[in-house]
């Protein structure tokens, strides 16, 4: 049954939240494990439609794979499948990294035109340009993409600009391709830093992650492991923006400091309080905030991910903030939904200028995305009276258990059915 969260605003939030696991580092790793041979065991895997997604593409291409209480079991032994057909795909657009991995161990996938959130074009050009330097041959056929070679040849790769997809589609195909593979200009991300970790842990041969130039060199077999990916930066900068909204006193848990830096320099700088301990964050606000401008980037940038969260925070801070959006051309969809709640904020080209009011006030709303969503629920914790987000899929993708971290730091938030 179809769901809608409903806000009523006004509460502080007072206590700790413990932030889940990373998606965006989860789901390539769930991917990574159709390269091994033996069990991989994936440790505290938080509860997420796209992880479910994940699995059943997994399985659909032969793995077994199981829930062990918070881990999740692949034996990729049996891989059989080389397709990823547009059921999946669809869905949720990190299906299409299984791309590489299939090449590398099977030499042939079909894969179908990916979907996911409608952020922006977010070509896959790369990948192909990338698989095609290391001897694949590619073709574009009725919404598809068919692969194959014998195997996989290192190569020397360029990215034109720094795709976090397809350096972790390169860097998964390269780890079983004869030879050394070179990336240049790859992502930096601590997902990516994750990833490679984990190939490592298999028996890949990777060095540079984390730098803009990625070295592997290929095995020829990889066998499974064990691994705990890194906790979520963008569910942490979610929990830590909302409470700057909302006010109060709230601890986030299972954090990498470094990794949400961005964040926690934004809103010192917008005036709230924020105290570094070992894994946890403090965060706290007596006073209004000031409005700050804000630009995404690559990693370490601001993260686009926060983007929309930030933006509805400056939407009740004091002054004018400017929010400018390089990573995708179309991430400011949720707009108009903030409009709807009384948010003053003009929008030109990939520029969105924010003029702070006292408040916000509740209105039914509807997420366009997964971060546009997170971003309705810091608004409505903000705002006066009652708000209903609809469309809670895309929120579901990207934030485990979202209602019950929240109502258990005081939010008056829940989950009804839609046709309430």
């Amino acid at each position: 049954m179809d769901t809608k969260i409903v806000v009523h605003g006004g509460n502080p939030l007072i206590g700790h939240i413990r932030v889940s696991n990373a998606k965006n580092a989860v789901l390539p790793i769930l991917i990574a494990s159709i390269l091994a041979e033996g069990e991989s065991t994936i440790a505290d895997v938080p509860h997420l439609a796209d992880v479910d997604t994940t699995c059943a593409l997994l399985q659909h291409m032969g793995c077994e794979v199981a829930r062990q209480k918070g881990n999740i079991v692949i034996r990729a032994g049996s891989l059989s499948g080389e397709e990823a057909p547009y059921e999946f795909v669809r869905m949720m657009r990190a299906s299409f990294l299984v791309l590489g991995p299939l090449l590398a161990r099977l030499g042939r996938a079909v894969i179908s035109l990916p979907g996911g959130c409608a952020i922006g074009s977010r070509p896959i050009n790369l990948h192909l340009k990338g698989l095609e330097a290391m001897g694949a041959k590619v073709r574009l056929d009725h919404g598809h993409v068919e692969a194959h070679c014998r195997r996989l040849q290192g190569a020397q790769i360029y990215l034109d600009f720094p795709s976090v997809g397809a350096t972790e589609n390169l860097m998964m195909a390269a780890s079983l391709a004869k030879g050394q593979t070179v990336i240049e200009n790859a992502a930096e991300e601590p997902e990516i830093v994750d990833l490679a970790n984990y190939l490592n842990r298999m028996g890949a041969r990777i060095k540079g992650a984390g730098t803009p130039v990625i070295k592997i060199e290929g095995v020829e077999r990889l066998q499974g492991g064990a691994y705990t990916p890194i906790p979520d930066r963008i569910e942490a900068g979610s929990y830590m923006v909302a409470a700057a909204a909302a006010g109060g006193d709230l601890t986030v848990d299972n954090i990498i400091i470094d990794h949400v830096k961005p964040v926690i320099a934004k809103l010192k700088e917008m005036g709230a309080t924020v105290q570094e301990m070992e894994t946890s964050l403090r965060v706290t606000v007596d006073r209004p905030l000031r409005a700050v401008d804000i630009k995404t980037l690559p990693y370490p940038g601001f993260p686009t991910d926060m983007q929309a969260q930030m933006m509805a925070l400056l939407s009740v801070s004091t002054g004018t903030g400017v929010v400018t959006e390089t990573v995708f051309e179309n991430r400011f969809m949720h707009v108009d939904e903030l409009k709807r709640m009384g948010a003053q904020i003009k929008v030109e080209s990939r520029t969105a200028v924010v003029q702070g009011i006292p408040k916000l006030y509740g209105a039914p709303v509807k997420a366009t995305d997964l971060r546009a969503g997170a971003a309705l629920i810091v608004a409505a914790l903000a705002a006066d009276d009652r708000t209903e987000i609809s469309c809670v899929h895309h929120i579901d993708r990207g934030y485990d258990d979202i209602v019950g971290k929240l109502r258990r730091v005081g939010a008056r938030i829940e989950r009804t059915p839609a046709e309430a």
